[in-house]
């Protein structure tokens, strides 16, 4: 299969994507083998990090910081470990009150939010309303349960770049957001 390197900032990084693919798809951190649709999920992820972690991409990760909101954060340990392999750095809050005072002091490069959160069933939309309204334009993804068309739209007329409730799919749109602020 092809072979991927990326130089720049004084560092190079190369991804064979079937090496890559297998290190995705064969082993969880505890050892267990996955199987089934998450091992077609984990290919999916893998050709999504071929084909969108450009250098471009790799220098401006590694100076990224991430919010993610979720008051289950064990719920996407293994999406912020593949992102955290390129360097994103990542703050948990598991509130939205808590998401606003990381935000009150700390600026970040995207917010990743969950949408339901006790006792608030939209919560994710209340935190992107609180910033929309004191002007913060943070690129803000929602990453939950649905994907229907009116989540997406709704999502986006609210100031949302997205709606998106799998992995690969968050990867895809987390990585294209910061390759255009470059």
């Amino acid at each position: 299969m092809g072979e991927l390197t990326l130089e720049g900032a004084g560092s190079e990084a190369s991804i064979k994507s079937q090496q890559a693919e297998t290190a995705a798809t064969v082993y969880r951190n505890d050892g267990n083998v996955i199987s089934g649709s998450l091992v077609r999920g984990a290919k999916v992820t893998a050709n999504v990090v071929a084909e969108a972690v450009t250098p471009r991409v790799i220098k401006q990760a590694g100076r990224t910081t991430i919010l993610w909101v979720d008051d289950n954060p064990n719920n996407n340990i293994y999406e912020r470990q593949s992102m955290e392999a390129l360097g994103i750095s990542f703050v948990l809050a598991t509130s939205t009150e808590e998401a606003l005072d990381r935000l009150n002091r700390q600026q970040f490069d995207a917010i990743i939010s969950d949408m339901r959160r006790p006792p608030d069933p939209q919560a994710g939309y209340m935190l992107l309303e609180k910033l929309r309204s004191t002007g913060d334009h943070t690129p803000f993804i929602i990453y939950a349960g649905s994907r229907d068309s009116e989540h997406v739209a709704e999502s986006r007329r609210r100031g949302a770049i997205g709606c998106i409730n799998n992995p690969s799919a968050l990867f895809e749109m987390l990585l294209s957001s910061l390759g255009r602020r470059v």
